[in-house]
């Protein structure tokens, strides 16, 4: 059975230093991120990379040797750039997987009279029992509070004086093959996993300020294929869920509608698309290149309101998508009157004022916070996932997460989450 180490708990309180490397494996985009953490937990961007995705629909890997290359390429650049050579190890996000979350609470007798290690191991060994993971990988199980016979809102138990302690651990599991998929393709590319981070997870602690946090707030992180979403409140995470609409859909959409390739799609709902409609869009003629037409001068004219007309019900599906989550979830109310969009989808003119009406909460822009080094056309939202994993090494939250240190293991399996043995076994074999 799985058990914190004394070493291992200690480290929790203290933020690592070092390099640390994260690796964001998108539906449009790989990006990889190698930074140096400095002694006070700061963050400095040393090497970037990134590149076109290929090999992965809604989040998940569709064509492993395609996806391997694309990680590869990233790498490299990164590599390149940091002047770190031979890179072997790295956190990795999950997007896909029908990411599910939940709370447990449990309550265990203290064996003395004060709290110790022990008793802190056997209250979160009960929650992690209660977890439904049949045919499920432990992607997180993060103690969010404690108490101390009725006595709640405690964060360090240990020394403390009492016959009862309780736990609250907030698990999010993800289906196991998919899991394993992803981290095949990272190891063949002669990576470790140092652990696997949920993408909604990784993009609120990049994009939350503290008292958002606190008071409560909802991150929604608008990718290429999948929509994550995290509710924040005491400080940590409520729920850890995800929709399977992105900007790729939109895209999708574009393409067929107007008959253009899917590039021609792409370029014409970055530079003309809108989510709301605008005086005008009537009047304002767009060209539009046809699929298997010779490229000439004027294209075929149309309307910028076409355009509109089949942008705007595919954002609107996806916040009634998202309201529909939160409702279903109980969590709406604790997640407050705050909403936080990020992901590159969210750049997309009018997103924020749809958010606002289908789900009537306040909406703001999220971009990552704390992390420097990062240039200023890779330090938007589009890449909120990837900092938010640095942030996550360097606040120790990745000691304290029992799900990185092995939620498997705790579960009968000695070797730690699926992405670190596949990943472990494929570097030292292949």
């Amino acid at each position: 059975m799985f058990m914190f180490t004394r070493q291992q708990r200690s480290r929790s309180r203290v933020p690592p230093t070092g390099l640390v490397a994260a690796l964001d494996v998108g539906t449009t985009k790989v990006c990889c991120l190698i930074a140096k953490i400095g002694s006070g937990g700061s963050i400095t961007v040393t090497g970037i990379g990134h590149h076109l995705s290929r090999g992965i629909k809604a989040g998940a890997v569709v064509d492993m040797d395609a996806t391997e290359d694309s990680i590869r390429a990233a790498v490299h650049a990164a590599e390149k750039m940091s002047g770190e050579k031979d890179l072997d190890a790295a956190f990795v996000n999950l997007s896909a997987g029908h990411q599910h979350s939940q709370t447990i609470g449990v309550e265990v007798a203290v064996t003395g009279t004060k709290v110790t290690d022990s008793d802190v191991h056997r209250a979160i060994e009960q929650a992690m029992i209660r977890t439904d993971v049949a045919g499920r990988e432990v992607i997180h199980a993060i103690p969010l509070q404690y108490s101390i016979d009725g006595a709640t809102g405690i964060s360090e138990p240990r020394g403390m004086f009492g016959s009862k302690l309780g736990v609250h651990l907030h698990v999010v599991t993800a289906d196991a093959s998919q899991v394993r998929n992803l981290a095949i393709c990272v190891g063949r590319g002669h990576l470790e996993v140092r652990g696997p981070v949920s993408s909604g997870y990784a993009s609120a602690l990049a994009t939350l300020v503290d008292d958002e946090r606190a008071l409560g707030a909802t991150v929604i992180d608008m990718g290429g294929g999948v929509t994550n979403i995290a509710v924040f409140s005491e400080g940590g995470p409520v729920l850890i869920d995800s929709v399977t609409l992105g900007g790729q859909h939109v895209t999708n959409d574009i393409a067929r509608g107007l008959g253009t390739s899917m590039q021609h799609a792409e370029r014409l709902k970055t530079l003309y698309g809108s989510a709301v409609e605008n005086p005008g869009d009537d009047r304002e003629l767009i060209d539009v290149p046809l699929i298997g037409e010779v490229a000439r001068s004027g294209g075929n004219p149309v309307p910028r309101a076409e355009l509109g007309r089949i942008v705007r019900p595919r954002i609107e599906e996806l916040f009634e998508h998202v309201r529909e989550r939160l409702n279903a979830s109980g969590c709406d109310e604790v997640a407050g009157r705050r909403v936080v969009l990020t992901g590159g989808a969210s750049l997309l003119d009018g997103v924020g004022d749809v958010a606002a009406r289908i789900l009537e909460k306040q909406i703001r822009p999220g971009r990552p916070l704390g992390v420097d080094g990062m240039a200023e056309s890779m330090a938007g939202p589009a890449f909120a996932t990837a900092a938010g994993m640095l942030l996550y090494a360097a606040r120790g939250l990745a000691e304290s997460d029992v799900g990185s240190l092995g939620g498997a293991a705790m579960l009968g399996d000695k070797g730690g989450s699926t992405l670190a043995r596949v990943g472990r076994w494929l570097r030292a074999n292949l």
